[in-house]
């Protein structure tokens, strides 16, 4: 019998999946969905077009578009049977706690709507459940949102795309052109990321041959922690904090000198600087504005001093630092800054699931047991 390979933590570096989906590629500094450079998908396409890539593997013709357009806006509105569900969940918790009443909801939206195990449906009904649970899902979040806010949820607008659309829920506003495309430009860019954590939750669960909801379910909890999704609000908190302290060279050091983690720098792949901030630093200059120039100039300084403390290995601002930036001014309520990094992702889970079903062998991996010798033997 040989030996087990020993997995090093965190599963570092151990490729355990073949995919078309996409990569990344940390020393260059550059990631790409399918053939398709993700930051140039960003610049030059509509989040339409590179959902389509997603779901179907290449870029939409102009027919292709429009009835896709079509069939995701009418999935977009929230079932009648889970109506109760839905208030319910959004008056737990607090209110950067979103993402647990998503959770809850799709959780009852999967049994409402029919939805069936992957290990039993064919490609095309997978890709419907695909479709209808991306669409979904940001309306299920602008109104746990603003019913927690004491307002009225807002019914999805056919004549607006999935940004124009986000920010209309969660705000009661059409948006500007300016705002409606840098939004859609940051959704754009964090659609998929490599095998992260949540990624691969989707995928452990959709090998299992469970439904497409359960998938997404686990993704949205991996999702959730401070170190994965849950980052971009705290990397603005953290841009508060050096406001009202005043020196952010000496508040960076304050942390380091803690063994404290700085919010927004650092990332477990790159080693260089981050694509999506470099991206996401252009549009918060174009943007423009106090929050903009004192983002700027505490990334300077943070970067600096991180340097300073660990020569060997620069720490870069990550998406999730000019993430907040821009989503704050363009009218995102702080609480949904790691939401409307889900209203992205899922499409990425979603291609993920599918890719996985088709597999059709479970993920089971070992573990060593390091714990007291059983008695008895």
């Amino acid at each position: 019998m040989t030996e087990p390979l020993i997995a090093p933590p965190g599963l570092h570096d151990v490729i355990v999946a073949d995919t078309e989906i996409g990569d990344v590629r940390g020393r260059e500094g550059y990631y790409h969905y399918r053939e398709h450079s993700a930051i140039e998908l960003a610049r030059t396409r509509s989040f339409e077009e590179v959902w389509y890539l997603f779901a179907h593997g290449r870029l939409p013709t102009a027919g292709d578009l429009s009835a896709f357009v079509d069939e995701t806006s009418a999935c977009r509105a929230i079932p009648d049977e889970v109506g109760a569900i839905l208030t319910t969940a959004a008056l737990l918790g607090g209110e950067r706690e979103s993402l647990a009443g998503l959770r809850t909801v799709l959780s009852a939206v999967g049994p409402a709507t029919g939805a069936r195990p992957l290990w039993d449906c064919d490609d095309d009904a997978r890709r419907d459940q695909t479709i209808r649970v991306a669409a979904l899902t940001p309306t299920v979040l602008a109104a746990l949102h603003r019913i927690r806010s004491g307002e009225q949820p807002l019914q999805p607008r056919p004549d607006l795309g999935v940004a124009a659309n986000w920010l209309y829920l969660v705000t009661g506003h059409v948006p500007g052109p300016a705002q409606v495309r840098a939004i859609e430009q940051y959704l754009i860019a964090t659609i998929d990321h490599g095998f992260n954590a949540s990624t691969f939750t989707a995928r452990v669960i959709a090998s299992t041959g469970a439904d497409v909801y359960a998938a997404v379910c686990g993704a949205i909890g991996a999702f959730s922690g401070p170190l994965h999704g849950g980052a971009p609000d705290r990397a603005l908190d953290a841009l508060d904090e050096i406001a009202a302290h005043g020196d952010a060279h000496a508040w960076a050091r304050e942390q380091v000198a803690a063994h404290r983690r700085i919010m927004g720098f650092g990332h477990a792949v790159y080693r260089t600087a981050d694509p999506r901030s470099v991206m996401l630093r252009e549009i918060a200059l174009e943007l423009g504005g106090p929050l903009v120039d004192r983002a700027v100039e505490a990334e300077s300084a943070i970067t600096e001093v991180l340097a300073e403390a660990h020569p060997d290995r620069p720490r870069h601002a990550n998406v999730e630092f000019y993430a907040g930036v821009v989503m704050e001014c363009c009218g995102v309520p702080r609480a949904m800054f790691t939401p409307t990094f889900a209203v992205s992702r899922t499409v990425g889970w979603c291609a993920n699931i599918l890719e996985q079903a088709r597999v059709r062998k479970i993920i089971r991996p070992a573990a060593r047991y390091v714990g007291p010798a059983p008695s008895g033997r």
